[in-house]
This record gives C-alpha cells, sequence and structure tokens, in this order.
C-alpha cells in the first residue's frame, strides 16, 4: 500500500455505526414498569399513522436486545446509536416522580453488552417520546418553566446512572420535528395545530417557536449540569443533533438564492444559531417578530457555546423558490424538479426524500465554515420505494439505497480528506426497519430487513456494501507502508 493510499483514508479513530430510537424498535410498552409516552395513545388513534398500527411491538427489541447486539457486532460496527426511553426510565417523568430500577437495569445490561462487544454507546436522551404524564400535568414542551427543570432532573439520573460508561451523549433529537411536526403541521405526537380537521387544539403560529425555545433552553441546562457535575469525572462529551438539508437556488436569480439561505435559516439557524453563534437568525426575527420568544441574557450565557460538536441528520436536498406562505420553511417553496423538468435524483418511498450526494458534501461545508464545530453525522439514509410491498429476496437487493449510500460515502470522503470538514462520525439510519412514526410500517429505512410476522433480521445489501466500505477507508492504524 502506498503512502498515498493511506493518506486517502479516513483516520483510525472516525466512528461508525448504526442508528435506532428507543419507540420505533423497543416495543413491550407495559412491560417492567415503562410509563405510556406522547406516542402510546397518539399512534393508535384513527388517522395518525399510515397503515393504523402503533408502537407496542415495533421491532420488538426491548425483548431482542441480545439478537440486535449480536448482530451488530456481526457487522462489525465501531458504535451504535440508540435514545433512552424517558418514561421507562422516570415513567411519569416529572422531578419529583421515582425512578424506575427495571428501566435503569435495562439499559445499564443493554451498555455493558455493547462495550463487552467493544461496540461504542453513542446515546441520545430524547428521541420524541415525552411521557404522557408531563403533557397532561402541565402541556409539556409549552411549559419552558417546567419542562426545563424535568428534563435537566431526567437527564441527571442518566449521566448518574450511565455516564461511567456513556462517553457520547445527544440531548435532543431533531428540535425542528419535535416543534413543527409535534405542534405546528399537527402529524406527529401529540398532534397539535391550528388544523381542527386535525386536532381540536392548538395554534400554528405559536406553539411551535415556543416549543423550539423550551427545546433549546432544556438542552443548554442540561449541558451545563453535565459540564459542571459529571464531565471531570466521566471525560464524556455532549451535544445536541438537528436535522436540516441542503438547500439549493432553484436557479441563478437573486430572489432564489436569498430563499435558499432563509431555507437553511429556519431548517437548521433557529436552533444552531442560539447554540453556537448565541442568537436566533435574523431572518427569523424579521419573519416572527414578537412570536419568537427571546432569551433573558442569563439563558444566553448557559445557551452559547452549550453543544461540543455539531450533531447532524440530513437526508436530501430541496430546490428553493422564494414565495409561498410556509413558515416552517422560511417562506420559500421546496421542489425535486429542476428548470428544465428533470428531478434532482431518484425518488424514496417518502415524498420528502431524494437522492442528491453532492448536497450532503455542501451541506458539510456549509455546517463547518459557518459554526466551526466537528461535525457527527448521527443520521443520513434512504427508503426505497415500495420496499414493504416486495417479497423478502427482492427486498434484500436494495440498489437505490446502495447507490445512495455510494453517492454519500463518497461525498463523505470528499468533504473531510479534499474540502477540510473536521467529520468524526457517521450512522446511517437506520439499523433495522422500524414503526417509522406517522408512516407507520409502511416506510422502511433499515440496512437489516424486519419480517414484522417473525422478527427475523436479515442483511440488506446495503448493510454489505457499508460494512465493507468502512472496512476499507478508514485508516487501520497498525498497518506498515507496503
Amino acid at each position: 500500500m502506498t503512502s498515498a493510499e493511506v493518506a486517502y483514508k479516513l483516520l483510525k479513530d472516525f466512528i461508525w455505526g448504526f442508528a435506532t430510537a428507543s419507540f420505533q424498535i423497543e416495543g413491550s410498552t407495559n412491560v417492567d414498569g415503562r410509563g405510556k409516552s406522547i406516542w402510546d395513545d397518539f399512534s393508535k388513534q384513527p388517522g395518525k399513522t399510515m397503515d393504523g398500527r402503533d408502537g407496542d411491538v415495533a421491532t420488538d427489541s426491548y425483548r431482542l436486545w441480545k439478537e440486535d447486539i449480536a448482530l451488530l457486532a456481526q457487522y462489525g460496527v465501531k458504535s451504535y446509536r440508540f435514545s433512552l426511553s424517558w418514561s421507562r426510565i422516570i415513567p411519569l417523568g416529572g422531578r419529583n416522580d421515582p425512578v424506575n430500577p427495571k428501566g435503569i437495569a435495562f439499559y445499564s445490561n443493554f451498555i455493558d453488552a455493547l462495550l463487552e462487544h467493544g461496540i461504542i454507546p453513542f446515546v441520545t436522551l430524547y428521541h420524541w417520546d415525552l411521557p404522557q404524564a408531563l403533557h397532561d400535568r402541565y402541556g409539556g414542551w409549552l411549559n419552558k418553566n417546567e419542562i426545563v427543570q424535568d428534563y435537566v432532573r431526567y437527564a441527571k439520573v442518566c449521566f448518574q446512572s450511565f455516564g461511567d460508561r456513556v462517553k457520547h451523549w445527544l440531548t435532543m433529537n431533531e428540535p425542528w420535528c419535535i416543534s413543527i411536526l409535534g405542534y405546528g403541521r399537527g402529524v406527529f405526537a401529540p398532534g397539535r395545530s391550528s388544523d381542527r380537521e386535525r386536532s381540536p387544539e392548538g395554534d400554528s403560529s405559536t406553539e411551535p417557536w415556543i416549543v423550539g425555545h423550551s427545546v433549546i433552553l432544556s438542552h443548554a441546562y442540561a449541558v451545563r449540569l453535565y459540564r459542571e457535575e459529571f464531565k471531570a469525572a466521566q471525560g464524556g462529551q455532549i451535544g445536541i443533533t438537528l436535522n436540516g438539508d441542503w438547500a439549493m437556488p432553484y436557479d441563478d436569480g437573486p430572489q432564489n438564492v436569498e430563499a435558499a439561505q432563509h431555507a437553511l435559516d429556519v431548517a437548521i439557524g433557529w436552533f444552531a444559531d442560539p447554540i453556537y453563534l448565541g442568537h436566533y437568525p435574523e431572518y427569523m426575527q424579521q419573519m416572527l417578530r414578537e412570536r419568537l420568544p427571546e432569551f433573558t441574557p442569563e439563558e444566553l450565557k448557559v445557551v452559547k457555546g452549550s453543544s461540543d460538536f455539531y450533531g447532524m441528520n440530513t437526508y436530501t436536498t430541496n430546490l428553493c423558490r422564494d414565495g409561498g406562505d410556509d413558515e416552517f420553511q422560511g417562506l420559500v417553496e421546496y421542489t425535486f424538479i429542476r428548470p428544465d423538468g428533470t428531478q434532482l435524483g431518484t425518488q424514496a418511498h417518502c415524498a420528502w426524500l431524494q437522492d442528491y450526494p453532492e448536497g450532503f458534501r455542501n451541506l458539510l461545508n456549509y455546517i463547518w465554515k459557518r459554526y466551526k464545530l466537528p461535525i457527527y453525522v448521527t443520521e443520513n439514509g434512504f427508503a426505497v420505494k415500495d420496499e414493504h410491498s416486495k417479497p423478502i429476496e427482492q427486498a434484500l437487493q436494495d440498489n437505490d439505497r446502495v447507490n445512495y449510500f455510494k453517492g454519500i460515502t463518497t461525498s463523505l470522503k470528499a468533504a473531510v480528506l479534499e474540502d477540510g470538514v473536521d467529520v468524526r462520525a457517521y450512522f446511517p439510519w437506520s439499523f433495522l426497519d422500524n414503526f417509522e412514526w406517522a408512516d407507520g410500517y409502511t416506510t422502511r429505512f433499515g440496512v437489516t430487513y424486519v419480517d414484522y410476522e417473525t422478527q427475523q433480521r436479515y442483511p440488506k445489501e446495503s448493510a454489505k456494501f457499508l460494512v465493507k466500505w468502512f472496512g476499507d477507508n478508514i485508516d487501520a492504524g497498525d498497518k506498515k507502508l507496503q
């Protein structure tokens, strides 16, 4: 092997693995003292999931966790990103509510088993499954004063219970989705919206911005707690993970160029600017005026600099045109159709996703230049069209997903080795097909096929591709030059 070949590899400590979330895989919703989350009853309401199915079983991973870890070990991953169920750990959720020892024991045993297999636990504290009791008690994320205290106490219990072994923490998964999909569009739990056909209560013009504000502050105060009380002894890193796709001007028209930036300001800057730069984006302040909550000077001190890294979830690229009345997109219209009528890329099963790997490289560069912190890509993936209705043999030949990851991994390597972007980790979504929220089980993102009748797991071609790619493209560190 030449020195040039060695040089064109990711560093040996680059972290890669697969990602999941508690409610999407665990099932066993009323086992061992777990309390309800906001998704339990929501997913059972008629019309809330595409196939009418809920999360009571999912991939049955609460029972099959040893098999899951054996498969991760077979794949040879360096790390596994998973989330903790708040209501499994504190069934009623609140700062004065009892902790559930069985919930602690489950995750403690799980973490130990990962470490025994040489797999780094990469832990998300909150991936959308708010304890139902907190929503009922005071409106959950709508009540800043209460939720910040309850979330920080939950985080503290997790740091105390697992922080001796967990060195990578994510506070929140995708605050934009928590806020917009839960309280604006109303398609995710708790399903609040101004649309009275969808929800008897809610206000899409105010609630999402209030919720986003509460999420930022809950994150920031949990990070402050970790840094002040745990970091010295435990030595871990803590940050937040934000969703956001690359925004590309529809054409060179100045209004569309501006529109693409506005799209990024609302999709990413809404959360990233306060956390990394210390203020909300100017465009959002103009767009929302008094509807955008303000941080007190004391809060801002806690918020600014409250993430050790940039956690990045991204899937696609949107072509952006100025116009429309959708504040959640920054008053920007999204399309996948170019001016010449061609599609941007291969269409996924979900309407919002096409394959465009160049956008991934562009977004990595944008985040690196703007926020100047190491990037951990904590989700990225593709749902093959109609995969749920294909025979297993065909579903395992997931060529569109393989092509997606071929493009993405090429872009990842180019961003790191040619553009100098500091990317430290990459977690494809998802380890398994699972409960895809409002899509139910019709949308499959897994690199592993799950037969829901038997709960058998079958590696898809994409899993094999990724395992081989990371084997070939991370410097082993101990090989002598030939």
